[in-house]
């Protein structure tokens, strides 16, 4: 809970502030103050705005202790009246902190890779280290960025609010890039747990159900905002395919594989909406990559059984995929795909390509593990198993490869 809340509160006093270290720093101040106060008294019928409330005073208390009285005052005079409430400048089109918060943390004067971190820092709430091993960065090399992004939003003087619609175009792939990663998140929750994490992230998580509802919620609102540009349905489309399949994902702390799911969880409102948003992307007819991903898990929805999947329509897919964003990551999922189709000794000698760029990653371990195991290679196998649970953050993945690689 702690997690949402922090999200909530530092998007509505960014925008009321204009200072994000000032509004991060005392929405922390409120969140102890709830972890001494609410098993004494309870939590209150409101967390929210007696966070909000309790944040602001403590935002207020600093303006006033500080020194530049000049400026100060004047800030902490508005603060005051709309922590009465009186009304906030306005903010857009939309009134959402969060999306506006969103916005700004995207625009682009901050470099892409810092625009991503500043985001998940603010909006999903992860810790520094959490996003320094997204990122495969030092702890302090990802604190160092999501500084000087702060910095550059104050000294810029970057508004807080959801750009006009000219000018949402140029920055709606940046925000798309975003929701898509709190998203994956929120999915498959990279496990890792920092010594200053709050009391709510003591232990790592598999999945953080708060963080893939919050970025369906404004991908929803970013699509109403830009309602004929299909990649905001597209990357829709995807999250709510992928989130159907949620019930069935993690049993008994473990991850369950696609191909051993049990499709009776799965959500058929979820895909139905997913499904028609795909058709009507493809009626405009102009696809990008999350169309594309969008579509590749709506063949993965269609099939009733695992044996019933079209693989030949999966790779032609992948095979678009890579043709319009070529990556490491695309090329190990065709692969699979591949494999599928052709057999394990044609899918391993692609993933055997791609060991360069993706030692460092998990999944292309545990995919060239399974491919091994399939020809009954089980030693290299085993060794590929291991190397996969040893860089493997989420809980129920290495819960998976564990016992994959005990069943060799």
């Amino acid at each position: 809970m702690f997690r949402a809340e922090h999200a909530r509160v530092v998007a509505t006093l960014a925008r009321r502030l204009g200072d994000l270290d000032l509004a991060e720093d005392a929405t922390s101040e409120a969140l102890l103050v709830a972890v001494e106060r609410w098993p004494v008294d309870g939590i209150p019928p409101n967390p929210g705005a007696w966070l909000t409330t309790v944040a602001g005073n403590k935002a207020l208390d600093r303006i006033r202790r500080e020194g530049r009285r000049d400026t100060k005052e004047a800030e902490a005079a508005l603060m005051a009246t709309q922590l009465s409430g009186g009304s906030p400048e306005p903010g857009g089109p939309i009134d959402d902190d969060r999306l506006r918060l969103v916005f700004t943390c995207c625009h682009p004067a901050l470099a892409l890779e810092n625009r991503v971190a500043l985001t998940l820092r603010l909006l999903g709430g992860l810790t520094v280290a959490e996003i320094a091993h997204a990122f495969l960065v030092p702890e302090r090399t990802m604190e160092q960025r999501i500084t000087r992004a702060k910095k550059k939003i104050t000294a810029a003087h970057i508004p807080y609010r959801v750009p006009a619609a000219a000018d949402l175009p140029a920055r709606v792939s940046g925000v798309l890039a975003v929701l898509y990663l709190v998203f994956n998140e929120g999915y498959l929750s990279s496990g890792v747990v920092s010594r200053t994490a709050g009391p709510d992230a003591a232990a790592p998580v598999a999945v953080r159900a708060e963080l893939c509802e919050e970025a369906i919620r404004l991908t929803r609102l970013v699509a109403s905002l830009l309602p004929d540009e299909p990649e905001p349905l597209g990357l829709l489309a995807l999250m709510l395919l992928t989130q159907a399949r949620a019930e069935a994902r993690v049993v008994d702390g473990e991850l369950v594989t696609l191909d051993a799911q049990d499709r009776a969880l799965w959500d058929p409102a979820l895909i139905d909406e997913g499904h028609a948003l795909v058709r009507r992307c493809l009626t405009i007819g102009r696809p990008g990559p999350y169309q594309l991903q969008a579509a590749i898990n709506a063949v993965h929805c269609d099939a009733v059984d695992v044996s019933m999947t079209d693989w030949s329509q999966i790779r032609a897919l992948y095979d678009q995929l890579q043709l319009m964003t070529p990556s490491p990551v695309v090329a190990l999922n065709r692969a699979v795909a591949v494999a599928e189709l052709d057999g394990a000794a044609v899918g391993l000698a692609l993933v055997e390509d791609l060991a360069g760029a993706l030692d460092g990653y998990h999944a292309f371990h545990a995919t060239r593990a399974d491919l091994l195991r399939r020809l009954g290679r089980v030693v290299e196998a085993g060794d590929s198993y291991a190397r996969a649970i040893e860089l493997a953050g989420n809980p129920a993945e290495r819960a998976w490869l564990t016992r994959r690689r005990a069943a060799l």
